[in-house]
């Protein structure tokens, strides 16, 4: 059964798209922690981040460096984190998350809920920012 993640992909579930390329999609995370966190994951099905063979590993996270860059000028903050957690879908995602305290990447913390149109907002600004390949 496809993940959800996979569902994306295809179409068949809508996202807040920030970056994409044949290989690589960027979206924010619906339940985030942060206005701005966003999810990068292959789009080939694979469940395990560890399992993805080193080329596209390390082609996920120049992605995701590029796709961070452009939160950064985005969404104000300090930095961006990252985190790579893999037990609440089984499809291998980076976490990029707007930080300005230690406590922004505490995925114990409640989840915000931003207004569609603000997520559109967010991912539309986000997307500027970004130049893929």
């Amino acid at each position: 059964m496809p993940s959800i993640f996979s569902k994306i992909v295809s179409g068949e579930i809508p996202c807040y798209k920030v970056a994409e390329n044949d290989r690589f999609l960027a979206f924010l995370d619906v339940f985030p922690l942060v206005k701005g966190h966003t999810l990068v994951i292959p789009k080939t099905e694979i469940d395990y981040i560890f399992d993805i063979n080193d080329k596209d590993y390390q082609d996920l996270m120049l992605f995701a460096k590029n796709v961070a860059a452009g939160i950064k000028l985005a969404v104000p903050c300090k930095r961006i984190g990252i985190a790579v957690i893999g037990l609440e879908v089984p499809h291998a995602h980076v976490h990029l998350v707007p930080l300005n305290t230690m406590s922004d990447i505490n995925f114990s913390n409640p989840k915000i809920k931003l207004p569609e149109e603000e997520m559109k907002a967010v991912s539309e600004s986000i997307a500027q920012q970004i130049t893929t390949d």
